[in-house]
């Protein structure tokens, strides 16, 4: 039975996992690595970490001698990576929740239009996206930008290592404001805009094309055999999707993890005029999606861990349990509306549904009768409530979610319930491994020839679990505090301006 590798480069760490033709697991292994944030509102990471972290990661799946048909990849999007003439890391990579590019993105608009922006990238310029951070480079260390000869995606740079090609696809692609959205292929009206040298940029491919082939000295290093094909694979979002089947009109997903999205799949490329969610080219050659992201979804639950919950933290190494399925509980127990607490989950500033770099977290009605699990099921409310707003604007514009499904780590349990009431619809889980590195899995099956495309890779190796259904008493307790959840962020607009300004002179 073919065996292929999913290779799933994340913000914390790397996954590489090992399916067979059923879509079974047969083996994983994941490397974590840190985030550097050199000041508020900056994050970098190393490529040089992303790789050696992937070699071991790698070398623990290859351990067994397996013979591995084709890799695919899959990665935390929108990055930027520099490359000089001899392929050696520049700078550390400016991630996908930096929000240092804010006057850059203002540039990059005054120069194209706003309106002509949207048009043709499908999105505003945004502090995430790669553009942004290549005329923050330019302006800011220009030795850098005048040593740079090629310009990668995170994956991208995995696959470089593996194979020595430069390359990327269509849906990474699209979340660098440079991809024209309809013909999937660098805009020349964007590139020049943003000042950027075309040869900069690589090839760009569909997900499921052979991208590469292991090299010598990739195999000699990671198992791998010799020769392997890699797919072009594409960002971590359209490989979740395939990974869990969303790649037909009227499926769609939310994802909590480190970020909170929630993805539609469409058949054509409908664009949000105002830029509140993103429009990206899917893993699906002649597929689109319409998608959200939170920035700090399992992030503010991570913040909140790390710095208000030592004693919950201790109790559960104690008693040998996970730290965050102690938390699941003691925020159940807690009624839906955490005592009309409400929690803005904006610590990392927001790109959905309100495009805001300079906004910051709130507790919202905290007195001295709430208690810490009172602001925990606030926590996990409020990133409740944020994707449902960014499913109402993606149904707005013409998306289906007829069918829904959860994947990453925090969408389980408690949080998954949240997102059911809310949206008022049953949630699905999968069954078995799935999600992103699944979906890059499948990218690399379908390059290899193990299947004619990916919607039928999905239907052989993605098995969908249970529905979460709606509880209409807290479905409508959360009616009653979701339009003052909505109202807070215009009433708080000008005063995150000020103290972002305030921040920024200290």
């Amino acid at each position: 039975m073919a065996l292929f590798l999913g290779i799933d480069l994340g913000t914390s760490g790397v996954k590489a996992a090992l399916f067979d033709e059923t879509g079974a697991l047969r083996a994983s292994a994941s490397v974590d690595y840190p985030l550097s944030r050199p000041r508020d509102g900056w994050a970098e990471q190393d490529p040089d970490v992303w790789w050696t972290s992937t070699v071991e990661a790698v070398s623990r799946v290859t351990a067994g001698g397996a013979e591995i048909e084709s890799v695919g990849l899959s990665g935390q999007m929108h990055g930027l990576i520099m490359l000089d003439a001899d392929g050696k890391v520049i700078r550390p990579a400016i991630l996908w929740c930096d929000g240092r590019t804010g006057p850059q993105c203002a540039e990059l608009t005054r120069r194209l239009g706003r309106e002509r922006l949207i048009e043709l990238s499908g999105n505003p310029a945004l502090a995430g996206f790669t553009a942004g951070k290549i005329l923050w480079v330019a302006e800011h260390e220009p030795e850098s930008m005048a040593r740079c000869r090629a310009i990668l995606l995170p994956k991208d740079y995995i696959r470089f290592m593996l194979t020595g090609e430069l390359a990327t696809d269509a849906g990474d692609a699209s979340g660098t404001n440079l991809l024209d959205i309809r013909t999937r292929r660098w805009s020349a009206e964007l590139v020049e805009a943003a000042g950027v040298d075309p040869a900069l940029l690589p090839p760009v491919l569909e997900s499921c094309e052979i991208a590469g082939k292991v090299t010598r000295a990739a195999a000699g290093a990671t198992g791998l055999r010799e020769g392997t094909p890699v797919a072009a694979g594409s960002g971590d979002n359209a490989c979740a999707a395939a990974g869990t089947g969303v790649v037909r009109e009227g499926s769609a997903f939310t994802t909590l993890g480190t970020s909170g999205v929630v993805y539609a799949h469409t058949d054509a490329p409908r664009i949000d005029p105002s830029g509140r969610v993103h429009t990206f080219c899917s893993a699906v050659p002649g597929g689109w999606a319409l998608m959200s992201c939170t920035l700090a979804a399992g992030a503010s639950l991570k913040w909140f861990r790390a710095n208000l919950c030592g004693e919950d933290y201790a109790a559960a190494k104690a008693a040998g349990k996970n730290v965050y399925a102690l938390l699941d509980a003691k925020a159940a127990e807690v009624a839906p509306g955490a005592g009309g607490l409400i929690f803005l989950p904006y610590v990392s500033g927001e790109r959905s549904p309100v495009l805001d770099e300079r906004c910051r977290g709130v507790f919202f009605g905290l007195s001295a009768v709430h208690t810490k699990y009172d602001m925990l099921r606030a926590l996990m409310e409020g990133v409740a409530f944020s994707q449902r707003q960014c499913l109402d604007i993606l149904r707005s514009l013409g998306a289906r979610a007829d069918d829904m499904l959860a994947c990453g780590g925090g969408a389980s349990g408690l949080w998954r319930q949240m997102l059911a009431d809310n949206y008022k619809l049953p949630v699905r889980g999968t069954l078995g491994e799935s999600g992103a590195a699944l979906g890059a899995a499948l990218t690399g099956a379908v390059a290899a020839g193990i299947f004619p495309d990916l919607p039928s890779a999905c239907d052989k190796c993605v098995t969908r679990g249970e529905a979460t259904e709606p509880d209409p008493a807290a479905a409508a307790a959360y009616d009653k505090i979701f339009p003052i959840y909505e109202a807070l962020y215009p009433a708080l607009k000008d005063a995150f301006g000020a103290l972002a300004d305030y921040r920024e002179a200290l």
